[in-house]
Order: C-alpha cells, then structure tokens, then sequence
C-alpha cells in the first residue's frame, strides 16, 4: 500500500513467484525475491520474502540478514526460531540454543514455542547431544492426542531422535503416530516406517533406466563383436592395393617381355635385310673368272675346251 500503484503491481507479481516457487524451484524463487527487493528494499513483506527465499536455499546469512531487517521494521518476534535456525546453518549451534533461552520465546504463539523447541534440539543433535535432543523434545504438545498443523513435524523429530539413540521400537510407534497426524504429507514418515520393517522401495523409472543402459551395453557390446568379425575378415582378404600393384608389375614384366621381342624380330629382320642386300649385290657384280673352278656343278660353256 505504500508504493505506487504500477510499482506496487510489479512488486506484487515478483512476491507471487517467490511464493509459488519456493518449495520445488528454490533458486528461481530466490531470483524473483531479489527483483522484488531491488524494487522495494523498505517494504517489511519485500524483505521477509528474500529471507525466506534465501534461507531455502540455504543462503543462511543472507536469510539472517533479511529477517533481523524485517523484525526491525515490525517489531515482531515471529520469525525468531528461523533466524535460530540460521544460526545452526552458518555452524553456529551454540547461538541457536542461546536464542531458544531468550525472553522472545515467550512472546511466541504456541506454534513458533513448538518450531523453536524442533529448532533447540537440532542444535543439540548438531553438538552431539542425542540424549538432550530427546528430552528437549518431550512436551505437553508431543504427548497431547490433538492434532496440529504442526503436531507430525513434532512426532517425526521426536522419532528420529529415538532412533538416533537406538531406541528402535519407540521410534516406530512415533513415526507410525507422526504419519497419522501427517495430513498433508509434509514428512516422509511413511518411508521411515518402511525402512524400520525392512521393505525397500523400488523407483519403477529407475528400473525403466537400468533397462536401457542394460541394451545400451548389449548393442555396444554387439558393435565391438560386428567390429572384430570385419576385423577378422579383412585379414583373412588379401589386400586390394598390393593385388593391384602385383598386377601393375605383372602387366609392366609383360610389356617388357613383348617390347624384347619385337626388338629381336626387328633385329632379325634387319639382319635378313642386310643379307638379302648382299645377294643382290653379288648378282650385279662382275663374275670371278676363276670361281667355275672351284664349283664342280658349274656347267661348261658353249665353246669351252674340254
């Protein structure tokens, strides 16, 4: 109401956001949170909302910073045990368990006592402190029979901090009474009882998954056999490049064989050339007066003397 009526739209739609995305999406709502604290810082809603925007995901000293503003600009007391609770947050357990023993415990209704008292022995489990933490946990509130919108929250604490000094039987009887009074399922004590009687629980998604890298490792393991039968293969295949380059030199032994030969015929026939040269020579040349002599074939000319 105190800003103008556009920026004030804005703001509001911002503050929208953040409270429709601070349980599932944490870090989108915590962005929404610092627009509206960008536009508002001076409006007490503005810086409430960032701190809770901050505290769920887990900015704790951010978170710290913005409820101290917020309690300085209302003067309430109501978000005392969540700054507690950051205290345990930024490791600081001791501080937590101070500001449970401070005068503004009493000022709180009978929900923030009961938040604080979850807060007291949390810290407690944080220090080490099982014992403590289950005594600070027994109240008028845990032992009453009405239910609350607070009251599951507190059997479920009270339960797990049975069950962290091994008293398993009353552990169960509370988480059995805290899912009982969990109506709107803001715990998982049905889990924690399924686990105490030993029934695991088994996501049908995951199974789904499993399935698939199961194929995926039987196809990969199908690829890598396909990939050796080739292997193999090819090795018992004689190899491409080297029967062309064998029939490359094969042709090349070949040709020079023939090109051998056509030089010897060539040779040859040159040769018979040549002879036949000197033949034709012979018959043009002037006889050897002599040479019937030494021919007992030649016949005698007409007229010869016997």
């Amino acid at each position: 109401m105190s800003l103008p009526k556009t920026l004030a739209d804005d703001v509001a739609r911002n503050l929208v956001m953040v409270a429709r995305l601070l349980d599932e999406e944490p870090e989108q709502a915590y962005a929404y949170s610092r627009i509206a604290l960008r536009l508002a810082s001076r409006v007490a809603a503005v810086r409430e909302a960032a701190g809770f925007a901050s505290y769920a995901s887990e900015r704790y000293a951010e978170a710290l910073a913005e409820f101290r503003a917020t309690r300085r600009m209302t003067g309430t007391v109501d978000l005392w045990p969540v700054m507690a609770d950051c205290e345990r947050g930024l490791g600081r357990p001791e501080r937590a368990l101070e500001m449970a023993g401070a005068p503004e415990v009493h000022k709180l209704d009978k929900a923030g006592q009961v938040e604080m008292r979850l807060v007291a022995a949390g810290a407690r489990q944080d220090m080490g402190q099982a014992e403590a933490a289950v005594v600070t946990l027994q109240s008028s509130e845990l032992a009453s029979s009405a239910v609350h919108p607070w009251t599951a929250r507190l059997r479920y604490a009270y339960a797990d901090a049975l069950l962290a000094v091994d008293r398993e039987p009353e552990a169960r009887e509370w988480f059995a009474k805290a899912l009982e009074a969990d109506q709107n399922g803001t715990t998982d004590a049905s889990d924690r009882l399924a686990q105490l009687d030993g029934v695991e629980f088994v996501d049908a998604f995951d199974d789904v998954d499993d399935a698939d890298d199961a194929d995926d490792v039987d196809y990969a393991d199908e690829d890598t056999a396909d990939e050796a039968e080739e292997a193999a293969d090819a090795a018992d295949e004689p190899d491409v490049v080297d029967d062309i380059d064998e029939d490359d030199e094969g042709d090349a032994d070949e040709q020079d064989a023939a090109d051998e030969a056509e030089e010897a015929d060539a040779a040859d026939e040159a040769k018979a050339g040549t002879a036949d040269v000197d033949k034709d020579a012979d018959l043009t040349d002037e006889p050897d007066p002599t040479s019937f002599l030494a021919s007992p074939f030649r016949e005698p000319a007409s007229g010869d003397q016997d």
